[in-house]
């Protein structure tokens, strides 16, 4: 089903919309959850809070692209579940990708600096400067959280090379916001 009849459907108030999203966007939503939460029925919770905050979202809301809405409004539950989480115990490949980018950005909170609209601006444009490939990789580890593993099968590149490719696109990340006055080095 289309993105826009999904909508339409979110707008009649009609639950088949849940089952549509459920249908087109659920093994995406599952994998988000999956590789920000280290335990399957978390994950699954924030899968089904997705549902429930696009229903009360939608409408007024009526985004488009629906899926890059669906997806980060389950990165976000995710995330806060996460927090919720974290003073019980630390784990998994997402925030070793953290890490590595807070080791590429200095001291400062990672999450913080995630959150300031200068700093995404910078990285979306950023992002439109390196190859397509490498713009991928990027986005799959620090946006959806998978791991070095993952990466290494879907790109049918070793771990190593995936690693180090990463480096050398977080050093030209650093590079390109010490250029643009928003990193300085020092943070």
């Amino acid at each position: 089903m289309e993105d826009t009849q999904i909508i339409a459907l979110l707008f009649e108030r009609s639950e088949r919309a849940v089952e549509e999203l459920a249908a087109k966007y659920g093994a995406l939503l599952r994998r988000i959850a999956s590789n920000l939460l280290p335990s399957g029925e978390d994950a699954q919770e924030c899968v089904n809070d997705t549902y429930l905050a696009l229903w009360n979202a939608i409408p007024p809301k009526r985004p488009d692209p629906l899926c890059a809405y669906v997806c980060a409004v389950c990165r976000n539950l995710s995330l806060k579940r996460r927090r919720d989480n974290s003073a019980r115990k630390r784990d998994s490949s997402f925030d070793r990708s953290m890490e590595e980018l807070a080791e590429t950005l200095g001291a400062c909170s990672t999450e913080r600096l995630w959150a300031a609209r200068e700093l995404g601006r910078e990285i979306d444009r950023f992002l439109d400067t390196i190859d397509r490939e490498s713009r991928v990789l990027f986005v799959r580890r620090y946006w959806f959280g998978d791991s070095v593993e993952e990466l290494s099968m879907a790109f049918h590149i070793s771990k190593n090379n995936v690693s180090v490719r990463l480096s050398r696109i977080r050093e030209k990340l650093r590079h390109h916001l010490t250029e643009q006055g928003v990193y300085d080095g020092s943070n």
